[in-house]
């Protein structure tokens, strides 16, 4: 009978147990914050850092716009910038007709000098 009540104290005495010395009781929080790193330098390589180079792409694009040169805007409408401001294109989109767009505005350039303006 002696043998049965040490078999019942010893999953008692299993869960009494500390931690080992030079361990802390909570885990390794060493490898938490090596966890957390290579999160964030993974969020970084999949998601800032091509946004990023998207976004230079697309400042050097309407650096490098000017007259002459056909656009899509943001909201879908194609045109022809006839006059570059500072902050701002000037842009025909059909005969007698010119509409003034912001430069954030525009999305994509579809050919460079595409079509002369022409003065009437």
């Amino acid at each position: 009978m002696s043998n049965l009540s040490s078999l019942i104290s010893l999953p008692q005495f299993l869960a009494q147990t500390t931690a080992p010395a030079g361990q802390p009781a909570g885990g390794m929080p060493s490898m938490m914050i090596i966890g957390y790193v290579l999160l964030f330098a993974a969020m970084y390589f999949f998601m800032i850092a091509p946004q990023r180079k998207k976004q230079k792409a697309h400042e050097a694009m309407l650096k490098s716009l000017e007259t002459g040169d056909e656009i899509v805007t943001t909201g879908g409408i194609f045109g022809v910038i006839t006059n570059v401001k500072e902050d701002r294109f000037i842009v025909r989109i059909a005969e007698n007709t010119k509409i003034e767009v912001g430069k954030g505005f525009v999305q994509s350039v579809l050919n460079k000098e595409a079509a002369p303006v022409a003065k009437k």
